[in-house]
């Protein structure tokens, strides 16, 4: 009787093991220690397209020998006597095949077992992701050369990432009339994109009015901005409107804002509150419809902490902040602006004038301390002394001559600890930043490099280069 509840048990367990085996997704494949398949699974026999009956009994050697499959993980399994994964393909799909080893309890091997999952499908998905990135990165670049083109058409060239994003944002409050803060070092371009929001406003067709706050002595300042009365001071023989006045309907850019004098700051932050100003000597005020632009390369905050700044005209100008990046922080714009001034200036002096690629490397490298400004009067100072048509390292200032041989110097050093992959990789991220400041595209770079353009986009995002 016990035996029959024995033998029932085994009946079901067997049921149950066989239910598991035949229901599973996944192909299953059995073998003895000497090859010999004794077990295949409905999924296996779909994967591999086959039936149950032809191959059970066979030894997976001869199969092999056969061509049923380019690799068995069977047999790597039996002869590695450990865990083996292959690729497999087999009548154009790509099958993961997982061979496992199990041994008895004296430790000898007894059977293979292979899992086997169909990866044709998530190849072809991991290939459409690639391409599908690939498009996507090659569309941004088409976007970018639009843009590129568009706003060179006004004198403005960009290259970086940084500096695309702080010119569409010059394009997007254009739209709106705040009042908009545009910080920066000296030299970046502030004016620039000044001249970017007025162009992009409801208010294009009016005056866009410039006044350097710093280049004005203080006791004039006041006048210059608000304007003054007939007999407002000694020597005022007519009444004149200020820059607000002439502004009207248009942009008033406040350049060098911070060096407002204490006086005008308050007659600035009256304006901005009421759109009403006053001019010297006069008793009454009047409303202008102006949108101020405020810019500076000083910190407002810390100036407003040492009590030089009022801290409400600060908020009052802060309604939007743009800062715009020093060159150093933007050195995919180097090679199109270096290029753009050697023409504009050669073409004005009617000469021909380009840069030597050693010449060319040394720029390159150059942090540009005065910006954009800088590298305009270095241009300018190339053409106008260089003798040659090909503008020479000898040509440049001493103390950017003097780099060359610094730079000749620059090697790779190891660093304790560091791995080759390391290293590769450190390799790799300079060679790529060079090709990438260089100005080359990500399809120059592959053919330059020997790869593929995709490679190029996926190594760009793993250094941050993008």
């Amino acid at each position: 009787m016990e035996k029959n509840r024995d033998k029932l048990a085994i009946e079901e367990l067997n049921r149950e093991l066989n239910a598991i085996i035949n229901s599973s997704s996944d192909g299953l494949f059995v073998c003895r220690a000497d090859g010999q398949v004794i077990r295949v699974n409905p999924a296996s026999e779909r994967l591999h397209n086959i039936k149950a009956a032809d191959v059970l009994g066979r030894n997976i050697f001869e199969m092999v020998e056969e061509g049923f499959v380019d690799r068995s993980a069977a047999l790597e399994a039996i002869r590695s006597r450990k865990q083996v994964s292959v690729l497999q393909n087999h009548h154009g799909r790509k099958l993961m095949s997982t061979g496992t080893p199990v041994f008895d309890e004296q430790g000898e091997l007894v059977l293979a077992v292979v899992t086997v999952r169909d990866v044709t499908e998530i190849d072809h998905l991991q290939r459409s992701l690639e391409e599908e990135a690939t498009r996507s990165s090659q569309f941004r670049e088409q976007m970018l050369a639009m843009q590129q083109l568009e706003l060179e058409s006004r004198q403005i060239i960009a290259r970086s990432s940084v500096m695309m994003q702080v010119l569409q944002q010059a394009v997007r409050v254009g739209g709106a009339d705040s009042t908009v803060l545009i910080l920066g070092e000296s030299g970046v371009g502030k004016g620039v994109i000044a001249d970017l929001i007025h162009s992009h406003s409801k208010r294009a067709t009016g005056p866009m009015i410039r006044i350097n706050c710093g280049a004005i002595p203080e006791t004039l300042i006041e006048s210059e901005l608000f304007g003054y009365e007939k007999g407002a001071f000694t020597g005022a023989q007519s009444a004149k409107p200020g820059y607000f006045e002439l502004a009207d309907g248009g942009t008033l850019f406040l350049d060098e804002v911070a060096e407002l004098p204490a006086a005008s700051q308050v007659k600035l932050l009256r304006f901005l509150e009421d759109g009403r100003i006053t001019r010297l000597g006069a008793t009454t005020s009047m409303h202008v419809d102006v949108r101020v632009l405020a810019a500076t390369h000083r910190n407002l905050e810390q100036m407003v902490a040492n009590e030089q700044f009022r801290l409400d005209l600060f908020y009052r100008l802060n309604v939007i902040p743009l800062t715009v990046p020093a060159l150093r922080e933007r050195r995919d714009c180097l090679l199109p602006l270096l290029r753009h001034y050697i023409a504009e200036f050669a073409q004005k002096l009617g000469v021909n004038r380009r840069l030597g690629r050693a010449t060319l490397d040394l720029l390159l490298h150059y942090d540009y301390p005065g910006n954009v400004r800088e590298l305009m009067n270095l241009c300018e100072r190339l053409v106008v002394m260089s003798d040659n048509e090909i503008i020479g390292v000898s040509d440049l200032p001493p103390e950017l001559g003097q780099r060359e041989s610094a730079a000749d110097k620059t090697v790779l050093h190891w660093k304790k600890g560091q791995s080759l992959n390391q290293v590769l990789a450190q390799v790799e991220y300079r060679l790529l930043a060079e090709l990438k400041t260089a100005g080359l595209s990500q399809t120059e770079m592959a053919a330059e490099l020997g790869v593929n353009q995709s490679t190029i986009a996926r190594k760009l995002k793993k250094h941050g280069l993008l």
